[in-house]
């Protein structure tokens, strides 16, 4: 019998492919089937890649394509509480919901995310400090674990499962279902308010001193700056619209909402395109072309909260070397590290167009979430000489400042930082190993931190 064929996988960053036998999944006894036949090499769920590293690679082993499970189950208009398969997309839900007066609880900045997908990396977004993160919006889940048996998980009902689960990126088992609260919205247009700030302390002082008077906050960061310019921002906080805020001419349809592709990158940019010269000079256009304070400003949903997916495969502008995203907290009162962070990426010359920072609210009991309460900075930088230091070297000062780094957005941390980041890193170690004492379910990020 000749061996089934492999697929070349990466993630969105386009580091590290590796081979798999990757099949689409429709059903759970599908998946129960190949779950208990993996061998050796063992098994992860896959969603629509939007992971930036090796989350959801198996080298040589099985990877389930889930997106085929996208079914709506159920759903109740007066409550807003929704049970889909875990293959569905937030895009999916936000097309069949926002014209019914409903928004997902929690969006980063991309809608083409599974659910089982925004669980397993437990996602935040612009609302953390407000809504906190994804799965504390998940009434419960339905985990198809290594002895085959389907468990139906809650915060309630075995909540070191649900919570191992949540943020722990595919590692317990494959999420088949879950039942998500949905937000109630009157109309699909989002109030912004922008502002421009000349260096990072007075960017930290406007969101301490009014982050708590909005529901979305985010601030765009140019990572070139220097000197007194440095950490100069673009801030936009806002809400959703009431209908009596919309002008008349829109009230007729308040809750019109449409998310598209306009176009989509071709695989053909070199390498180097994305240099010193080039983002600086983005980075200029994009400080002077923003106001310097405006309010009440109405846009839409994909222009407040995913402008990037205007553009399909944008991951390719930064050519066939593909790019890392490296995205870390550190605690409030320890601006200093952030600042020193910030700084050192400068004078590194990082060519980052896409950098943004966020307060983050209280986090919650997940093992592996990402957020905790402070200062979170997110950046996209092209594979180039030097680079891999520069984050060794940063991971040392997170560490130090016991703040954490992004499993979902990681491709390189090593090890033994990694082990510093997670004070419940050993918890986590213990549900698996109930759960699946022969590692079937495995990864290349859990090979590579020993998961």
């Amino acid at each position: 019998m000749s061996e089934p064929a492999t697929t070349l996988l990466n993630g969105w960053g386009r580091t590290a492919p590796t081979r798999a036998v990757l099949t689409p999944v429709h059903d759970d006894d599908q998946v129960r089937s190949i779950v208990r036949d993996a061998g050796e090499r063992g098994v992860v769920a896959r969603g629509l890649a939007r992971s930036y590293g090796d989350a959801a690679q198996n080298a040589g082993g099985h990877v389930l394509d889930m997106t085929a499970a996208d079914r709506v189950l159920a759903f109740d208009p007066e409550t807003g509480l929704v049970e889909v398969e875990a293959g569905i997309s937030l895009d999916e839900l936000m097309n069949r919901f926002v014209p019914q007066g409903f928004f997902v609880p929690v969006t980063p900045g991309t809608r083409l995310v599974t659910v089982g997908g925004a669980i397993g990396a437990d996602i935040h977004g612009k609302n953390h400090h407000v809504a906190g993160s994804f799965a504390q919006h998940v009434r419960w889940l339905d985990l198809l674990t290594a002895d085959g048996e389907v468990r139906r998980v809650s915060p309630e009902q075995e909540p070191d499962v649900f919570w191992a689960t949540a943020g722990g990126m595919g590692l317990t088992g494959v999420i088949l279902r879950a039942q998500v609260q949905l937000k109630r919205i009157e109309t699909s247009r989002c109030l912004v308010d922008t502002d421009r700030t000349p260096d990072l302390d007075s960017l930290m002082t406007l969101l301490s001193e009014t982050d708590h008077l909005y529901e979305y906050s985010v601030a765009w960061i140019d990572t070139l700056a220097k000197g007194r310019r440095m950490g100069r921002s673009v801030v936009t906080r806002g809400r959703f619209a009431t209908l009596d805020e919309l002008p008349q001419k829109r009230r007729t349809d308040p809750l019109a909402y449409r998310g598209s592709i306009k176009l989509s990158v071709p695989d053909v940019f070199p390498p180097g395109l994305l240099n010193l010269a080039t983002v600086a000079a983005f980075n200029e256009v994009w400080y002077r072309k923003a106001p310097t304070r405006k309010r009440d400003q109405l846009q839409s949903i994909p222009t407040f909260f995913h402008p990037l997916d205007a553009v399909g495969s944008w991951n390719r502008i930064y050519g066939p070397r593909g790019f890392v995203q490296y995205q870390f907290t550190v605690p409030f009162g320890q601006e200093e590290a952030m600042r020193e962070a910030l700084g050192r990426l400068s004078s590194f010359g990082t060519a980052s167009f896409l950098a943004v920072l966020k307060r983050f609210g209280p986090g919650n009991p997940g093992m592996l979430s990402y957020p905790s309460p402070g200062w979170t900075l997110a950046l996209d930088i092209p594979v180039q000489k030097g680079l891999a230091r520069l984050l060794d070297d940063l991971d040392g000062l997170v560490v130090a400042a016991e703040g954490r780094i992004y499993l979902a957005k990681d491709s390189r941390v090593r090890p033994e930082a990694f082990e510093r980041m997670y004070d419940r890193l050993a918890d986590f170690r213990a549900v698996r190993e109930r759960l699946d004492p022969d590692g079937v379910f495995t990864s290349d990020l859990a090979r590579r931190l020993s998961l």
